[in-house]
């Protein structure tokens, strides 16, 4: 038996949409009555589909009205609708019922689509929540207790463990570790943090344990100011719904006052008679209604995202299929977006006496005693046949250190291998310090063979995070199609930045970002080109997803957070995809606007004769039905690639 509450609950965030659901069963079933002539069942199910489908639209109309003393669309919907009802009741032209029926059930619809929009900001705000732990390990009188995150501090002691998540933005007090921080900064490769460092809420702690102390308020942590960043981006709307809204007040005025002209002036003027004056009047309601501008729009956006749905673009709504045909300067986040997000082995570089394998073996030897992030992507590059090292020594934010082959072997940054080593071959420095240059992370290898000569240089391993194969094509797709900016925003540090952009061709860089500060170039292109769309895959760029007029998602690699905010998800991470998706949007707009220049043209043209007395309410039904159904399959032409 199904839960009472969970039945009430799905209710009420779907209400919109079951709404509109039985608006359209409603109407079908009063189309039908009357079709086989059940008159009594057709006035039965038709009444209950205004009822249904136009109590939300009624009652929005009504409050606008009441509170603010404007007309809108809602209202003017309505009053066609009730017009067309009661025009049909009173010439018992039932049909008349079905068509107002049908306006109704479009704007259920799109209150429907509307409400789903609206209900992507909760959501999102609830998987940002979950990234944090609900509790921390607190240090009171010498011993730990578990007390929830929201009690915490200033001053607070607290104890974070190999593997956990950290509870709050903090400073350490003692321990070393390299922290994960991916998912806020967006590096590529996990930090080292020792005493003094400050780490972040919601970052992922490694191999150490580490003593914290809360130097802020959990409220004051970036991880809560992203979350406060999502809330206003996502709340703030756009010029162009402005712009709408405006519009439909606007035109619902008109075509209100059109229409009381159009019963009282008639018999004054031309001497009409007042039975021809209203029935003329309501036709003017009919023929005017908005059902086939709606039509223009919805159908081919659906359609359009239908299309891309066939080719794994996800948009979410069909407005953002419309603005992404207008994107004229495009962000795009580095790690995981245009790069895979996981470091690998690169280049191998050997001194005279030693190939590359065995450079690349003899670090693995040790390596594999080791779970740091670089330690792990050597021994994946290096295969399986290498032996393991003994006596192995870490020593933390420099190296390791220990036996292979009863030869004693150094692995580890520049500093630390050149405390044993007399000195660097010249032309390793040189590629070394080229590969630097590069943002690549290098490792030095030396042994100690037991000769005379001491500790030699084997080599040195460059590890970075690799270009996703498809970036070169897809950044050069995206000039051919116009798009006037092409930027990277990352919070990767600045030499990797410039060159992954250079190897892309990517001008305009920018480095060492925080979420805020990504939300704030967005905010700055947007002031230069107006619609701007951002790429990104990670929690970190979540604000600036949401503040972009377009926000792009990689659906492989992509956080929770981030798919949830963003309006269009590439599923398969395919970023030519983005490509198909802005001539996707261009089609959609392009058809938009002839469908508009159709209905436009239509009920003017029927408002012309209905005004010269040559056609009857009939007639204008059927014009103004024919109009909607030409510009609805107008709309279906997107459904084809």
């Amino acid at each position: 038996m199904v839960d009472s509450q969970v039945l009430r609950r799905f209710s009420q965030e779907h209400s919109d949409t079951l709404a509109a659901v039985l608006c359209g069963m409603l109407v079908f079933l009063g189309w039908w009555s009357l079709h086989i002539g059940w008159l009594g069942w057709a006035l039965l199910f038709l009444p209950a589909a205004y009822v249904i489908g136009g109590y939300d639209s009624a009652r929005e109309g009504l409050t606008t009205l009441i509170k603010e003393k404007e007309l809108d669309v809602d209202l003017l919907m309505i009053v066609a609708a009730l017009g067309a009802a009661s025009l049909g009741l009173w010439r018992e032209e039932y049909y008349l019922i079905i068509d107002g029926a049908i306006l109704i059930l479009i704007f259920a619809i799109s209150g429907a689509l509307e409400g789903y929009a609206m209900g992507r900001t909760a959501k999102s705000i609830r998987s940002l929540m979950s990234l944090t732990p609900d509790t921390a390990r607190v240090l009171l009188g010498g011993e730990e207790e578990m007390l929830p995150v929201s009690q915490l501090k200033v001053g607070d002691e607290i104890i974070v463990k190999p593997g956990e998540l950290i509870p709050t933005d903090a400073l350490i007090l003692s321990g070393y570790s390299t922290l994960n921080q991916a998912a806020i900064t967006g590096e590529s490769l996990p930090i080292e943090k020792t005493v003094g460092d400050e780490v972040f809420a919601g970052t992922l702690n490694g191999f150490g344990a580490l003593q914290l102390r809360v130097h802020k308020s959990a409220a004051s942590s970036l991880i809560q100011r992203v979350i406060r960043l999502v809330e206003q981006a996502q709340t703030e709307a756009p010029p162009s719904q402005q712009f709408i809204e405006k519009f439909e007040r606007i035109y619902a005025r008109v075509i209100v006052v059109t229409g009381l002209l159009l019963v009282f002036l008639p018999p004054v003027i031309w001497g009409w008679s007042w039975e021809v004056t209203i029935y003329r009047a309501l036709t003017f309601l009919v023929v005017a209604s908005p059902c086939a501008l709606m039509a223009a729009i919805m159908p081919t956006l659906l359609s359009g995202i239908a299309n891309g749905a066939r080719q794994g673009i996800l948009f979410k709504n069909g407005a953002q299929l419309e603005k992404i045909g207008k994107v004229r300067a495009i962000a795009f986040d580095k790690t995981g977006t245009l790069t895979t997000g996981n470091v690998q082995v690169s280049q191998v570089i050997s001194s005279s006496e030693y190939s590359e394998d065995e450079v690349l073996k003899v670090a693995a030897a040790l390596e594999s005693c080791s779970e740091h992030p670089i330690a792990q992507a050597i021994v994946q590059g290096a295969g399986t046949d290498w032996v393991r090292g003994v006596d192995v020594q870490a020593i933390p934010g420099q190296g390791i250190v220990g036996l292979v082959n009863d030869e004693q072997v150094f692995v580890g940054n520049r500093a630390f291998v050149q405390q044993y080593v007399a000195q660097f071959p010249e032309e390793l420095q040189q590629l070394v310090t080229s590969l630097e240059n590069e943002g690549k992370t290098v490792v030095w290898v030396a042994k100690n063979p037991q000769a005379e000569r001491g500790t030699i240089v084997m080599g040195a391993i460059a590890i970075s995070d690799m270009l996703r194969t498809e970036a070169v094509a897809m950044i050069a797709q995206l000039r051919t199609l116009g798009v006037e900016q092409i930027v990277m925003i990352t919070g990767d540090n600045q030499r990797t930045a410039d060159s992954v952009a250079q190897s892309l061709g990517i001008d305009r860089v920018y480095a060492e970002l925080l979420p805020e500060d990504k939300l704030n170039v967005i905010r700055q292109l947007q002031q230069e080109y107006q619609t701007v769309a951002m790429v990104g895959d990670g929690i970190n760029d979540a604000p600036a997803l949401a503040q972009a007029s377009v926000g792009i998602a990689m659906g492989i690699a992509g956080s929770d957070v981030a798919l949830e905010t963003a309006d269009i998800v590439l599923m398969a991470d395919k970023l030519e995809k983005l490509a198909t998706a802005i001539e996707l949007g261009r089609r959609s707009h392009r058809i938009v606007t002839q469908n508009i220049a159709i209905a436009l043209g239509f009920i003017l043209l029927l408002l012309i004769n209905n005004f010269l007395g040559n056609i009857n309410l009939p007639i204008g039904v059927i014009g103004h039905e024919g109009s909607t159904v030409l510009v609805t399959l107008s709309g279906l032409r997107l459904l084809k690639n």
